[in-house]
């Protein structure tokens, strides 16, 4: 049985919008959503992740799917970092509560690098944690492709 996703309402940086505003999971629903928690803005391994899930938008949106990146950074750190690497992307400000909730926050305060599909009614398909990032976004296409056709 699949669990809820929790609900949360943070800030966000949209980049299609430049601009920030809040998300919540109500605004999640009716798509298929991949959340993306990672440590850092603007680090080789995060950097790297974020490119790949922004190459990978609109394939996963002709897929009836969503990509929101999360970290534990500010919604102006966000969006820097999204205009330096032309980030499609939502990008969401979690002040630690979605992370601890989800059992993924460091002590150091950021997120462990982890996955999240969430299906259109809110629900977690499949988690992915201390994600590796080469091969990873293919990886989770693939599974939404599979819970799609299932």
């Amino acid at each position: 049985m699949s669990l809820d996703f929790p609900d949360f309402e943070h800030d966000a940086y949209f980049p299609e919008k430049k601009a920030v505003a809040r998300l919540r999971k109500s605004d999640l629903l009716g798509r298929w959503t991949i959340l993306y928690f990672y440590p850092r803005d603007g680090t080789p391994g995060c950097t790297r992740e974020a490119l790949e899930f922004s190459e990978s938008l609109p394939e996963i949106r002709r897929l009836g799917g969503e990509v929101v990146g999360v970290s534990t950074q500010s919604p102006e750190s966000h969006r820097k970092f999204a205009e330096k690497h032309g980030l499609k992307h939502v990008l969401m400000s979690d002040d630690g509560t979605l992370s601890r909730t989800l059992g993924i926050l460091k002590e150091s305060g950021t997120a462990l690098r982890s996955t999240f599909l969430v299906s259109p009614e809110g629900k977690i398909e499949a988690v992915w944690k201390n994600v590796r990032v080469p091969g990873h976004v293919k990886e989770v296409v693939e599974r939404l492709k599979a819970l799609r056709s299932g």
